[in-house]
Formats: C-alpha cells, structure tokens, sequence
C-alpha cells in the first residue's frame, strides 16, 4: 500500500541555534498549487511542503529570525541568554512565554523528567557528551542545586524570577518543535489547509500531500552504524493533522564500563539516562507538545511512559525498545493503541 511518495525519515533531536547564516533555496512547484521550500536553519535541514502558489518564503525567513531572537541559545541578544545573564530589564516575548508555559506544564506531568533548566548540567558533560570522562560525582552534585523547574518562574509582568541565579534555561528539545507550529501557522493565516513543515526532524502538518493523500512520515530502524549510514524505514505513519517529533539514542550513545548510556541527561539525577526506550516518537495536537513529551519519555522509560500516555489521550507515542537479554531481535516495537489505524508495517 504505496500511499506517498513524500517520505520523510524521523531524525535524532538536535540543538538550537543561531540562524544568522540560514540558507534558503528557491521554492519551486511539486505539483498544480503546491510548493516546496528547503534550507538550513537553526544549524539543522528544513522542508516546507504547502498547497498554495504563493511564495511565503521571505515571511517564513522574517518568522524564523523572530524566534531566533527570542529562544536561541547561541543569540547572546536573545531572550533566553539574557534571562540566563540575570539581564533585569529582559521581558519575556510571546514565543518565550508560549515555549516556557509549554515546558513547565509538561516538567509537571512528567514529575521533572522534562525540564528546562537542565542547561548547566549538559554544560557540564559537554557537547556530545565530550566531557564524560571528567565528570565527578561532586560536580554533578554542585549543579543539581541549582537545576530544577520548580526555582524558575515567569511572574505576571514578564520577567524570570529565579530562586537561584545560577538557573539557565535550555529550549533545545522544546524551541525546534515550536519553530514547525509558528511556521504552520503562519501559512494557515495565509488560508493555506495542506502542509507539513519539518525542521531537523520535528513535523507540524495538516490535510494531504499533492497526491491528495495523508502525510507519509518515516521511522527509521535502529543501527548502531553511524549517523551518516543511509537509514532504512521501519514502519510509516499517515497523519492529516497535528504534530510529531522523536528523541532518539540508537544512534547517540557510548559505552563506559560495559554500560551503555544515552545522549540524554536525566535532570534528577544529572547522569546520562539509562533506559530501555531507544527511541521515543510522539504525535500531538501541536508539534511543541510532542517534541517536550519525546524527550521525557526517553528520560521516564517504557512503563512510566506509558502510563502517562494512558492517562492523556491526546498523545500517542512509538517506542523502539531495548530487548531483554536472550531475546532474539535486538529492539522491540511498543506503540499507542490509537495509533494503529495510523501505521503501516513496511517489513
């Protein structure tokens, strides 16, 4: 059942950044009414796939710049850095209030496993992990002081009050999936109904693709080859609506002690998680919702996860699961229910 052609393979989650240096590519048509935009923004690919004739592509540009300058990291004029700099004349925007409401929400219904203020601990451990080996038990212990969504809060008048001045923010698994909701709604104010805008991995999409039918989106199968082996397609998602993202660590780990640990940290205990979710695809009513939910899941692991997702029926999930030892395949498949009637097996 070949429903599209349109395949996009999920990727791992990457950092915000600066978009100072974004290249954008002429858009051109796919099919009558419909165009394609790709480029690189926020240090990582993006593809914009809408049904209309219009060239939108210097407003998403205008759009993106606008955001940069409200939650990227490596914008030191940036909201978030200055909030992160005590800066007390900073008042937060609507993105950064969108995004932090948004983080604080979730960090509450996953008990902290998502959080914001995670920034001094991968300070800490380095940019892929680069630092692991220097890592002490007193270093992470100082900093777990002063991480925590529950010393940060955004009062009435917009500002960032701290418990503790040295909380930083990080948005990175939170700002990309935001990006992707801004962008789709700025071209439904443009009265555009068919689309899917991805950034790096994070999907927001609505109605059907040029071939008039659902959105088709990739997972792709775990390897330990490198992230630039070609990926291979496991299953195949057909979505009309809603937003999508993935953490995934079958492809960013590394070993210490026999012990295999993920590029993601767990903001209790400030150590790399070591759980059975490789990898935590999420479906939600808003790409933002999902991109957050899909790193606390790899955080939680399978049975907290799925607790969750039972107890909140506007999230779906799919997670490729470490095997127990014996098992014949290396990972297993675990999905929300709901999302049968969403997937097709490609093996």
């Amino acid at each position: 059942m070949k429903k599209s052609s349109l395949i996009f393979p999920i990727l791992v989650v990457a950092l915000l950044c600066g978009i100072a240096t974004c290249r954008f590519s002429a858009p051109q048509d796919i099919e009558t009414g419909y165009r394609r935009l790709e480029g690189m923004v926020f240090g990582t690919f993006y593809h914009i796939t809408y049904d209309d004739t219009t060239d939108y592509h210097s407003e998403i540009r205008a759009t993106l710049k606008a955001f940069d300058a409200s939650l990227s990291m490596f914008n030191p004029q940036s909201i978030i850095s200055r909030f992160n700099q005590n800066d007390s004349t900073c008042v937060a925007d609507e993105y950064f209030t969108t995004c932090f409401l948004k983080g604080q929400e979730v960090s509450k219904r996953t008990s902290g496993a998502f959080d914001m203020t995670i920034a001094p601990l991968v300070n800490l451990w380095g940019f892929g992990f680069k630092n692991s080996d220097n890592v002490t038990r007193a270093a992470v212990d100082s900093i777990r002081r002063f991480v925590g969504y529950r010393l940060v809060q955004l009062t009435d008048s917009g500002t960032l009050k701290k418990r503790d001045p040295r909380v930083i923010l990080d948005a990175s698994s939170i700002a990309k999936g935001y990006a992707c909701d801004i962008i789709a709604q700025l071209l439904q104010s443009h009265g555009v109904k068919n689309y899917m805008v991805e950034i790096g991995g994070e999907i927001a999409l609505q109605g059907y693709n040029p071939k008039g039918l659902p959105w088709a989106v990739g997972i792709n199968r775990p390897t330990e080859e490198s992230e630039e082996a070609t990926p291979t397609i496991d299953n195949v998602l057909y979505l009309t609506s809603g937003g999508m993202a993935t953490s995934g660590n079958y492809r960013r780990f590394y070993y210490k002690d026999g012990k295999r640990y993920a590029h993601t940290i767990d903001p209790k205990s400030g150590y790399p998680v070591q759980q059975d979710i490789l990898s935590s695809t999420v479906i939600a009513e808003d790409c933002m919702t999902a991109d957050a939910y899909a790193t606390a899941f790899m955080v939680l692991g399978k049975e907290r996860s799925l607790q969750i997702l039972e107890a909140d029926t506007t999230l779906m999930a799919y997670f490729i699961v470490e095997s127990e030892e014996g098992d014949s395949s290396p990972y297993s498949i675990v999905y929300s229910p709901a999302l049968e009637k969403f997937l097709e097996k490609t093996h």
